[in-house]
């Protein structure tokens, strides 16, 4: 017997019910079918067979009747046709109208699967997991309506983002300080001043956007970058620190993007050690790439950022200080912010804090 299981085939149902009809016992048909003697078992269980004792007719030959190979056989097809459990959530099920709405509210599945739970707290049947939603919109018939619903997610992809992409083959930045040397205080998220950078990208990637988010607050800073060259990424980050308390110009985690290669110059100018993730480990600056998913309402795939002043993104970042959120206990960044800072003993004014 090998270590793969595979199900029985007519041929073996057949040699079942003559075998059986010449009482013949479990473990002697296993033995001949050079199957487990639980295969046999629970196929004769699941197809109506009864041992003796059971019939209560010890002592008299077996009657193979009970055992039809054919029924059986038709037994097993309809069983691998029929999945083992419903879907719970499908375009034509009572919950999806639900669902639906709230998607065209711009809610991600995330925060569905909330709004679900707290909606119908004491229905399960009612509820459904991220996962699941995700799983019955890609599970949808290509067409208009799954191009639709694809469309209503936040990204628009039209299948899951793989993990791996790869090698990287854009080269090395030198002398990168490790995200794993990056002091306690920046991973405990207790004090402002401790911030996570990326680049969000427009259309052919010709034009860019930085995003700053403060580890501590979720308060987000947006930066206009002409192009997304290093020295342009330079100039556009100096820029941004410039005005910020030296105590709120603590650390900076990024990736080995090609725009950093100037890192080392951009400490000097602005006072901030900056450190890099591993190598295809978004999840190493993962509240940087949650902001990033949230801001493509505003800045979405496919267009030209290069058209947004730097007025237009302080708009932007406002509307993201300004909006509650669920890790805050439903505060605000901007609050949160201006309160730590102030906890801190760093100077800083609100108007500023707020881009407004």
């Amino acid at each position: 017997m090998g270590q793969s299981y595979e199900q029985l085939s007519a041929e073996e149902r057949g040699s079942i019910f003559a075998m059986k009809l010449a009482n013949e016992s479990t473990r002697a048909i296993a033995r001949a079918l050079r199957r487990s003697p639980s295969t046999i078992s629970r196929e004769l269980k699941r197809n109506g067979w009864k041992s003796d004792e059971e019939r209560g007719d010890r002592g008299r030959p077996a009657i193979a009747g009970a055992y039809c190979a054919i029924r059986a056989g038709r037994r097993a097809g309809r069983l691998r046709r029929k999945p083992r459990y419903e879907r719970k959530l499908h375009v034509d099920g009572a919950l999806w109208p639900e669902v639906r709405q709230y998607l065209q509210r711009c809610h991600s599945p995330e925060q569905i699967s909330a709004a679900l739970k707290l909606a119908h707290p004491d229905e399960p049947a009612l509820n459904a997991s991220h996962e699941t939603i995700y799983r019955a919109i890609y599970a949808a018939p290509r067409g208009e309506l799954r191009r639709e619903l694809v469309s209503l997610l936040r990204q628009g992809r039209g299948a899951r983002r793989p993990r791996t992409r790869g090698q990287d083959r854009r080269g090395k930045l030198s002398d990168m300080l490790s995200i794993h040397v990056r002091p306690p205080e920046a991973n405990d998220r207790l004090i402002p001043g401790h911030w996570e950078g990326d680049l969000i990208k427009g259309l052919a990637n010709r034009s860019a956007v930085g995003t700053l988010v403060d580890r501590s607050t979720l308060f987000v800073m947006l930066v206009k970058i002409d192009g997304s060259t290093a020295q342009a990424a330079l100039e556009a980050y100096s820029a941004a620190f410039a005005p910020l308390d030296q105590g709120l110009r603590q650390t900076l985690t990024y990736d080995q993007g090609k725009e950093m290669a100037l890192h080392k110059k951009l400490a000097e100018a602005t006072g901030i050690k900056i450190y890099f993730c591993d190598p295809h480990s978004p999840w190493q600056r993962g509240i940087c790439e949650n902001i990033n998913g949230l801001l493509r309402q505003f800045l979405p795939k496919a267009t030209d950022l290069s058209v947004f002043s730097q007025r237009q993104l302080d708009a932007i970042a406002l509307n993201m200080n300004t909006r509650p959120r669920k890790t805050l206990q439903w505060r605000t960044p901007g609050e949160v912010f201006i309160e730590n800072c102030a906890k801190h003993g760093i100077v800083i004014d609100p108007a500023v804090a707020l881009g407004v």
